[in-house]
C-alpha cells in the first residue's frame, strides 16, 4: 500500500504512527493549496513580500529559493514555500489574465470565459494563435438568422487599415475583397501572394471601375501617308493603354509600323477609325495574324477629307497580332483621333 493518495499525493496516516497530527496537517496544507486554486502570477523568482496562502507558477530560469522548481506551483504557508507538481486536469484561476486554466501535462491552457463573457482564443478543430484568435477547420460554416436576417460585420479602426476577406491556396493569397488600405471596395487577385492586381473597384459614390481591364488606342505615328494596295500599316504610338495586356511587336510584313500583340485571351470590341485626305477608291481592314480580315471600311474616289468607322467583336488569344491591310489607293492621315485602332476587352 502506498503512503499517499494517487491524485493529490496527500500523505496517509500510517498504523502505529507517532505524531499523527503532523501528517494530518500536511494533508490539510496540500488541500488548502489545491482546492479552489488561485495563481497570483507566473514568476521566475520569489516576490520580496508575499501573503500567506498566495500561490505562484514558477517560470523558466527560476532563481533564488525557486531555483530548480520550474513548472511547479509555489504555495506560501506558515512562512515557507510548499512546492506542488501539477498533474493533468488540475485547474486554477490566474489573476493576471482573469482566466481559468487547465494543465494539459505540459502547459496551462484557457478553458473558460472571463468575467465579461469573452475568450482570449478559440479553436474549433484547429489551433488558434495570437493573430488568428478564432480558428475553424470544417467542411462548411453556417451562419443563420435569429429573426428576419443575418449580418456579418468586418470592422477596421481607420481608413488606412484593412477590413477584407482573403482567399488562399496552400496559405498563399490568391484573391481579396473588401476595404484594403482605403474606403473603396475592391476585389484584388494575385498569382503568388505578393504582387496584387485590382480587378474591380467601387468608389464611395458608387462608381465602378476595372483598372486591369485591357484597353488600348493606337495608331501609326502621326503623319500623312499614301498607302498602296496590298500594303499593311501597323502601330507606333499608344494613345491609351490600360491593363498592360498589349505590346508592340515586330514590324508588319509589307508595310509600315509594328504589330499589335495581344497578351490576354478574350472577346474584344474593336473599333477602326480612318481619315483619308484623298482616295481613288480604297478599303482598310482589321487583320489578325496577317491572314484573317474581320472588319473593314470602304469608300469610293474622293478628293476631300473623309472619316469612316467600323465596329466589331472579335475573339483573340494570347500571341495574336493585329494590323491594318489596305486595298485600292488613298492618302491617310494617321495619329490620335485620325486613323487609329481601339480595343476594349468585354
Amino acid at each position: 500500500m502506498s503512503d499517499q493518495t494517487t491524485n493529490l499525493a496527500l500523505p496517509y496516516i500510517l498504523p502505529s504512527q507517532a505524531q499523527k497530527h503532523v501528517t494530518h496537517n500536511e494533508a490539510l496544507q496540500r488541500l488548502d493549496a489545491l482546492v479552489q486554486m488561485v495563481v497570483t502570477a507566473e514568476r521566475a523568482a520569489p516576490p520580496e513580500a508575499s501573503d500567506e496562502g498566495q500561490c505562484f507558477l514558477v517560470a523558466e530560469e527560476a532563481s533564488g529559493d525557486w531555483t530548480g522548481k520550474e513548472g511547479r506551483l509555489a504555495f506560501r504557508q506558515d512562512g515557507a514555500w510548499i512546492y506542488l507538481q501539477p498533474r493533468i486536469g488540475w485547474q486554477a484561476f490566474f489573476l493576471e489574465s482573469e482566466q481559468t486554466n487547465c494543465f494539459d501535462g505540459s502547459a496551462w491552457r484557457p478553458v473558460s470565459l472571463t468575467m465579461d463573457g469573452s475568450l482570449a482564443m478559440l479553436g474549433i478543430n484547429a489551433a488558434p494563435d495570437e493573430v488568428n484568435r478564432l480558428a475553424l477547420a470544417s467542411d462548411a460554416s453556417l451562419f443563420s438568422h435569429a429573426g428576419q436576417g443575418h449580418q456579418i460585420k468586418v470592422n477596421k479602426a481607420a481608413v488606412a487599415d484593412t477590413a477584407s476577406l482573403l482567399f488562399q491556396t496552400a496559405w498563399s493569397g490568391r484573391a481579396e475583397m473588401g476595404l484594403a488600405g482605403n474606403d473603396e471596395f475592391a476585389i484584388k487577385v494575385s498569382s503568388d501572394g505578393d504582387a496584387w492586381t485590382t480587378a474591380l473597384a467601387i468608389s464611395q459614390q458608387g462608381v465602378v471601375s476595372a483598372p486591369a481591364r485591357p484597353i488600348i488606342r493606337t495608331s501609326l505615328a502621326s503623319a500623312t501617308l499614301s498607302v498602296a494596295a496590298g500594303a499593311r500599316t501597323g502601330f507606333d504610338d499608344l494613345h491609351l493603354l490600360q491593363g498592360d495586356r498589349f505590346e508592340l511587336g515586330p514590324t508588319v510584313p509589307s508595310g509600315s509600323g509594328h504589330r499589335l500583340v495581344v497578351k490576354q485571351n478574350g472577346l474584344y470590341l474593336a473599333t477602326l477609325n480612318t481619315r483619308t485626305m484623298s482616295s481613288s477608291g480604297h478599303a482598310a481592314a482589321i487583320e489578325i495574324n496577317g491572314t484573317i480580315s474581320v472588319a473593314s471600311v470602304e469608300a469610293g474616289a474622293s478628293t476631300s477629307s473623309t472619316r469612316q468607322s467600323v465596329h466589331t467583336v472579335i475573339a483573340l488569344v494570347e500571341g495574336d497580332w493585329l494590323a491594318l491591310v489596305h486595298s485600292g489607293a488613298a492618302q491617310y492621315e494617321f495619329g490620335a483621333g485620325k486613323t487609329e485602332l481601339s480595343l476594349v476587352m468585354l
